[in-house]
């Protein structure tokens, strides 16, 4: 038997195929083969079209189904995995009555900070264990503020997991843990946060049925069976935000256990069981998967917006012709760089830095001595100690770090970018070869609760290698102060 995982991205849908018993990945494809439009109408706007991503769920499903020879009926199960944070609003009739509002929409950036103002930091903090800032939120106000007769014929607002899981199975539902991610749940109470929705107009019968994150959240319909070509009656068994996804993905459950993603952009996700909040400007906090009314667990997170972009523009704007090149020039200079230092901070407000935009700096390049093999080096030594600074603003939060994990991406495939980072938190980081629609996949058979034999799955069928800390301290300590220091001067002066 077989199970399938979807991760629902923005720029792609990704499919895996994956055998139910052993956990081995059969299979993982993308569609569609160019990557997905984002609409744009205004400057900090992105909407896409949901229906889209069900189109291209369908012809995945398809294609592995085919590619792989298997029948639908081996299918046991569904899990899906999506990009956080998005708006879908739906009629009676579960038709989109708009574009979704995708992560990446800063419309309601006033809107979330006005709230914040008004409820008050203690709060948002004690309750919400965030601001509101430009979450579903304050994106559903933001519909209701803007486009009133649109908003008073919605019948259920969704994310974008919600809205493929509906279109498989005709049922309507959400969990706590996507519910936090939107900012509508209340910590303390253990429930919606109706106060929240009271200061923004929005009523409670808006929100869909909640299910628990390993369930039966529905079954695939007639309808769905007939787009997608999956069996009628295949159960859902598992949805959550593409963060909380990547942690259980790379076997990320418990407190002081850490996920790190390197991609365009780098995070860092670590488990906590305390609803403490010290830092709620600068780190986000989410229901994990595992989140519970007995036994809590907190996702927090902190993000860098520019890690693997900085390196991509790099590639882009030298005279190099593939990351490899670029490793191999980065490590012919000796750590620190020769004193050349880059700060990755060119895509955007950073939340970490209390929402600055600081934009690249490139510092202290001698144009007598210093080369591109500087820059390469320099690059990749700014973007680790981005993610040293993030863990010392977790660790300020309460953070402990026991185990640190990351996928097999560009930058953690780096030496020096993995060693950096190793060697100055001091541990040892893991690298497992996953995706976020292989641990969505796997993610099926948690609904029997059995944690143990789903990350045997993954040690046995993912584990690349580790990076233990080095013994050599003194020189990464030296070159991450200097570093550190230029940064607080930026701040200090923006």
């Amino acid at each position: 038997m077989y199970s399938i995982g979807y991760d629902i991205g923005s720029s792609s849908i990704k499919a895996a195929l994956v055998e139910t018993t052993t956990g081995k990945s059969i299979a993982v494809i993308s569609e569609p083969s160019i990557e997905m439009e984002m609409l744009a109408l205004k400057n900090g706007w992105a909407e896409q079209n949901p229906d889209d991503w069900w189109l291209h769920v369908c012809n995945a499903t398809k294609r592995l189904i085919e590619e792989n020879n298997v029948s639908a009926t081996e299918i046991s199960g569904i899990g899906i995995s999506y990009q956080m944070h998005g708006l879908v609003v739906v009629d009676k009739t579960g038709k989109p009555l708009r574009n979704s509002i995708i992560w990446c929409d800063s419309r309601a950036v006033e809107i979330g900070q006005k709230a914040f103002n008004e409820i008050g930091e203690e709060k948002c903090a004690s309750h919400l264990l965030n601001s509101p800032a430009n979450f579903t939120a304050s994106k559903l106000k933001w519909v209701k503020e803007n486009e009133p007769d649109l908003f008073s014929k919605i019948h259920k607002f969704m994310l974008p997991g919600d809205y493929v899981a509906y279109k498989l199975s005709d049922q309507i539902c959400t969990t706590i843990s996507g519910l936090s991610e939107g900012i509508f749940w209340d910590f303390k109470k253990n429930d919606i946060a109706e106060w929240l929705l009271d200061h923004y107009g929005i009523e409670e019968k808006l929100i869909p049925e909640i299910n628990d994150t390993f369930s039966i959240q529905g079954k695939v319909s007639e309808k769905g069976a007939q787009a997608s070509g999956l069996a009628v009656g295949t159960p859902i068994l598992y949805r959550a935000g593409d963060q909380p996804n990547n942690a259980l993905s790379l076997n990320v459950f418990n407190a002081g256990e850490v996920a790190a993603t390197g991609g365009t952009s780098g995070v860092i996700y670590a488990i906590t069981k305390s609803l403490s909040v010290k830092e709620s400007a600068r780190v986000n906090n989410f229901a994990h998967v595992n989140y519970t009314s007995s036994q809590v667990h907190i996702g927090k997170m902190a993000c860098i917006n520019g890690a693997g972009i900085q390196y991509r523009w790099l590639l882009n704007n030298m005279d190099v012709s593939s990351y490899q090149e670029m490793n191999d020039l980065a490590a012919s200079v000796a750590i620190g760089s020769d004193g050349v230092t880059i700060h990755p901070f060119g895509n955007g407000a950073e939340r970490m830095l209390n929402n600055k935009t600081l934009g690249t700096q490139m510092s202290n390049i001698n144009l007598n001595i210093h080369t591109k093999a500087h820059l390469c080096r320099a690059a990749l030594e700014g973007i680790a100690f981005s993610f040293v600074y993030g863990m010392e603003i977790l660790s300020s939060d309460g953070i402990s770090p026991t185990v640190i994990r990351a996928g097999n991406d560009n930058l953690f495939r780096s030496d020096i970018f993995s060693n950096t980072i190793a060697t100055l938190i001091g541990q040892e980081i893991e690298i497992y070869n996953t995706t976020g629609a292989i641990g969505a996949a796997r993610a099926c058979t948690l609904h029997n609760g059995d944690f143990n034999a789903f990350g045997k799955q993954i040690m046995e069928n993912d584990f690349v290698m580790g990076f233990k800390p080095l013994e050599n301290k003194s020189t990464y300590k030296a070159a991450y102060e200097k570093w550190k220091h230029e940064l607080e001067q930026l701040l200090k002066n923006n």
